[in-house]
Order: structure tokens, then sequence, then C-alpha cells
């Protein structure tokens, strides 16, 4: 018994190749001994099948006909096995192996004009195909765009203080804490934390409104952006009044920083900073950086509020106040 004999195989790029491959099929099951006319039915399925598949398109479908014991049958890459006939008795090996040679070289072209009008047809389809899948990548492409816009933006809102524009007590925490190993780690890249507090904002809002107190909270802000360098420093509001600011700046910077804020806001508003430099001690922690900055800004308070007290870190836990107050030069 004969065990799955490739009988031809053809690439069917255009509409010419689709009839020949169907020709030479029901020509194979006469000779093998099959019914034509029942392989005929059979084969209209199969050509509209084919044809699906992309064959006469221009892409040049391989399929290939076999003989499997008695049967008959068509096999192509799309995964389509289709039997075409079933043979009466047992084919014999010799004759099989001739009509396979004789197919083979039935499906050998050499007419120029058949063969020009396969490879247009194939570097068309090409060509097609190319610019399908150009224009799915733009698209695809397109969607990741915009879905990675909406996720920072999501992002963006969550760690945005929806009054001021200015980031918020979550970003805060996120970035100082970067920052902060950075700069212990380089050593030679300074680091400032100024804490703000409005004085008196209380009275204010209840003295004006709460609609001049968002307005002076929004004035707060701009003071505080239009010192900072944008995508370097960072200006965070916590909420209610109290503001920070991350520098990328040593401590003499973060004060004349801070002295330009409290100008613009006449005088009303409380300073603390600290600040890491290449002479802080190694052992410094985040939380120590921070207590620092806060106890400084509780000594502004203390002292008779609308002035600055710096924290240069030259010890541990030590305090060594420089004031500055609105009026300074």
């Amino acid at each position: 018994m004969v065990r799955q004999v490739e009988l031809f195989k053809q690439n069917l790029a255009i509409e010419p190749d689709v009839q020949h491959f169907i020709r030479l099929s029901l020509s194979a099951i006469g000779e093998l001994g099959g019914n034509p006319f029942s392989a005929s039915l059979a084969l209209v399925e199969v050509a509209r099948r084919l044809r699906g598949a992309g064959a006469g398109s221009g892409y040049p479908l391989p399929v290939v006909l076999e003989v499997d014991g008695l049967d008959v049958r068509i096999r192509c890459e799309t995964g389509h096995n289709i039997t075409l006939a079933k043979l009466r008795e047992d084919p014999n090996p010799r004759k099989v192996e001739q009509l396979s040679r004789k197919l083979q070289k039935s499906t050998e072209v050499t007419d120029p004009a058949f063969l020009l009008r396969r490879n247009q047809e194939m570097a068309r389809y090409l060509d097609e195909t190319r610019a399908r899948t150009e224009r799915e990548l733009a698209e695809l492409q397109a969607s990741l765009d915009a879905r990675q816009k909406e996720l920072h933006e999501t992002l963006r809102q969550a760690e945005t203080d929806p009054l001021t524009g200015l980031c918020n007590r979550r970003a805060f925490d996120m970035r100082i804490e970067m920052a902060f190993r950075r700069a212990m780690r380089q050593h030679d890249e300074p680091l400032s934390l100024l804490l703000f507090d409005l004085d008196h904002f209380k009275e204010v809002n209840d003295h004006f409104g709460h609609q001049y107190g968002d307005a002076y909270l929004n004035k707060m802000a701009q003071a505080m952006l239009s010192v900072i360098r944008q995508d370097v420093d960072g200006a965070f509001r916590f909420g209610g009044d109290e503001f920070a600011m991350l520098l990328m700046a040593d401590n003499v910077t973060a004060c004349d920083k801070a002295r330009q804020v409290l100008r613009s806001m006449a005088g009303k508003v409380s300073v603390g900073i600290a600040s890491v430099d290449q002479d802080t001690p190694d052992g410094l922690t985040l939380e120590a950086f921070i207590h620092q900055a806060d106890e400084a800004l509780y000594q502004a308070k203390r002292a008779g509020r609308g002035r600055v007290i710096c924290c240069p870190q030259n010890h541990l836990g030590c305090i060594s106040e420089c004031v500055i107050k609105a009026t300074a030069t």
C-alpha cells in the first residue's frame, strides 16, 4: 500500500495557477483509477476554500496533491486537508512514482508572458500587504500612544493638587526618596528641602473668605514655580497652607530661592531648609533629613514667623541657624 506520497506541489499565486492545479488534480485522480466526476464536485468546494485562503490573489499559496493509501487529498499550509477521491484499489507504487514525475513537470511554466503576469501579481500582493501592515502598525502605534498619554494623564492627576496644580504629597514622597538616595550616593550633587507654612492663613481665610484664600494659595504656588527649574526641581502642596520644594542645589541657593518666595508673599511665610552636600555624613537618613527641615520650620515660626531658617547639616541632628527675613538684601 502506498503511504503518503506527494504527487505534485504548486504555488497558487494567480487564478491560472488555481485552474491549472484543479485540472492536474482531476487528471491524476483519473489515472489512479478514481472517479473524476465525484472529484470534480469536491474540487468546486476546494477551489472556493483555496481562494478564501488567498489563492489567485498574488499570494503564492503552496498546495500539495498527495496519495495516502486509497485516499487522494489536498493539503495546504492553511491547515486544509481535503480528501478528493477514494480509490477502488491500491495504486501501483511504480505508477504513482511515474505519475508524480509527470505532474511535477506539468507544473513547470516556461511561458514568459505567464511568468511575467505571475511576478507582477506577486509583487502587487507584496506591496499591498506591506502597505496594509504599515498602516496597521501605524494605527497600533497611535493607539498605544493614546493609551500611554491617557495613563500619564491619569498618573499626573493622581499626583497633582487640583487647586494649585502643584504636585501633591504622594508625588513628594516618591520624589524625595529617589532624590535623597541619589544625593547621598553621588555626594557631588547637593539637595535641599524647603518646607513652607503660610503665616496666619486661617485668619486670612476667615477674614476674606475662601475664594480669596484659594487665590492666596495659588499666589504662593506661582511664587514657588517662578524660582524652580522645570523638570529638575519640584514644588509641592501637602494640603492646607503647607508647601515644600525640592531643589537640586546647595544651601546657599536654597536660601536665595526661599528669600525670593518670601518677598513675593510680602514676608508672610515661614520657611525651614535642610540640605545635603559632599560634607554630609553617610549616616544621615531620609527621616532625619526631613525632620531637620521640619525643625527649622518650627524654629522659624517660633522666632516670629516671616523668616527663613536654614540647617546646613554640618552635624547629624544639629541645626546651625541662618535667619533670613523678607527685608534682607
